[in-house]
This record gives structure tokens, C-alpha cells and sequence, in this order.
């Protein structure tokens, strides 16, 4: 995610070495597609995966494939989790019938923040100091039936915290059990991108939507972390056909985590 030279060649008169010139860059230049799927060919080449691990809907049931650094800096997985052909942005996608973790019904493919280089697993407190997320990203597929997905998160221990989530056209933000806790549009269409920022800090988390703050959720732990990615909300069981052409899909052109 090769450079091109340009061979000059002597001819015989001017007219002619220009046209075996002009030739020989035609030839020699790949098109501009074939260079942005070279300068892609992994997802570690538009975002910055240094702390983070993926989680995939693939695998054994309940033993979900994960790539931890430094492996994922030159992992990619057709059509779960790979570079958009344009070089901007990271497809995760996870099918209906894909493979979940022991703790949840659902399958993902999903970023998880670690510390280190990727080394151990990150756990914050929402106590000590400010952490934040910034994620660009756009919902790009739902599942059939049950049309809900899951784009971005705070997870604390074994739950999650609160969560960008889509239902159909509605978005909310959650707070622990509340799926629809803050709506913050009822009319998406899936492609538009946006802005999701978690801002931990004094035992609240505040959620900003393209920069406007929608809500702030009260917690207090220690174990949190943040997650990015596609966590399908739906499965074989309420969700047909039960097939990877259905699935949740999410694209993301941008992530950040700060910590101070």
C-alpha cells in the first residue's frame, strides 16, 4: 500500500523517440486505482493500529479469530477487514452467521484499545485523568430483520458502557442497558459519516456527535476501554438469511485515542 520510472530511450529522430517516450510512460504507470489498492494493501496503512487488537467473526464457535500486534500491522481479512480501494478508509464488517465471543450472542469485527504497542490490554479509570475517543466513521450495511449495529464504544469489565448504535434509520447513543438512552437522529442514511468523541473524565462520560455534545453518562470504574469497529446486533436467530451476504458493515477513516 511501487513507484514508477520512466525509461528514456535514444531515437533516431525527435519525433520518434517522443512517441516511444510517450509510450513507454503510458506503459510503465499503473492506473490510478492500481495505485491506491498498492499503496492499501493493509488497514494499518490508513489507520494507526498501534494500540489496538481485532476481533473477527471467524473461527471456532465461541473462540472468535483475534490479531494482536505485531501481526496486524500487516493483517488484512476479505471482506471482514481491509483497506477501501480509495486508500481512506477501513471496511469491518461481520455477518449474521459469523462467530461470537464466549460473552455475547452477536458477532464483530472490532477493534479493542491496548496499551504498550500492543502489548497488554488497556484498563482506565474514568476517575484519574481524561481519555478520549475520536472515531470518523459511517455505517455502511445493516443486517436484514433486525437492522442494528454497533459502530463505537466504551466497554467497562464485562459490559459495555455506552455505544454509538443504529436501528434502522434511528442512531442513539446507550447508557448501560438503555439502548435508547439519547437519540440523536432519526433519519440516517447509511454511507454519511460522522464525528463519534468519548470523553471520560471526573466519573462521567460526555458523547459528542460531528463536535456537538449530546449527552453525558455517569460511571465510575476502573476497568474501562474503548472499542471500534462493526458489533452486528443481530444473528442467525432473528436475522435471515443465515449467510455472510448478510451482515453489519462500518467504515472508518479516522481514530485517535488520548490519554492524559
Amino acid at each position: 500500500m511501487p513507484s514508477t520510472r520512466t525509461c528514456v530511450l535514444a531515437g533516431v529522430t525527435a519525433v520518434v523517440s517522443t512517441a516511444v517516450l510517450t509510450l513507454s510512460a503510458q506503459a510503465a504507470t499503473p492506473a490510478a486505482h492500481e495505485r491506491a489498492a498498492a499503496r492499501c494493501a493493509y488497514p494499518s496503512e490508513v489507520l494507526d493500529l498501534t494500540n489496538w487488537k481485532l476481533t473477527l467473526p471467524t473461527g471456532e464457535d465461541e473462540d472468535p479469530t483475534e490479531i494482536t500486534q505485531p501481526e496486524l500491522a500487516t493483517f488484512s481479512a476479505a471482506p471482514w477487514f481491509q483497506a477501501h480501494g480509495a486508500c481512506d478508509a477501513v471496511r469491518f464488517r461481520a455477518a449474521v452467521n459469523g462467530v461470537t465471543t464466549g460473552g455475547s450472542s452477536y458477532p464483530r469485527a472490532e477493534l479493542r484499545e491496548m496499551t504498550d504497542d500492543g502489548e497488554d490490554e488497556a484498563a482506565w479509570s474514568t476517575t484519574d485523568g481524561t481519555h478520549t475517543l475520536v472515531v470518523t466513521e459511517a455505517f455502511t450495511a445493516l443486517p436484514e430483520e433486525k437492522p442494528h449495529l454497533v459502530g463505537a464504544q466504551v466497554h467497562g469489565g464485562d459490559d459495555d458502557v455506552t455505544v454509538f448504535r443504529l436501528e434502522g434509520s434511528s442512531l442513539y447513543i446507550t447508557d448501560g442497558d438503555d439502548r435508547h438512552h439519547h437519540l440523536v437522529t432519526d433519519d440516517y442514511e447509511l454511507g454519511t459519516e460522522f464525528e463519534a468523541k468519548f470523553v471520560a473524565e471526573d466519573g462521567e462520560i460526555d458523547v459528542y456527535y460531528n463536535g456537538k455534545l449530546e449527552t453525558t453518562i455517569s460511571h465510575d470504574g476502573d476497568t474501562n476501554y474503548f472499542k471500534a469497529g462493526a458489533y452486528t446486533q443481530a444473528n442467525c436467530d432473528n436475522s435471515d438469511p443465515c449467510a455472510d451476504k448478510n451482515y453489519g458493515e462500518v467504515r472508518i477513516s479516522g481514530i485517535e485515542v488520548t490519554h492524559s
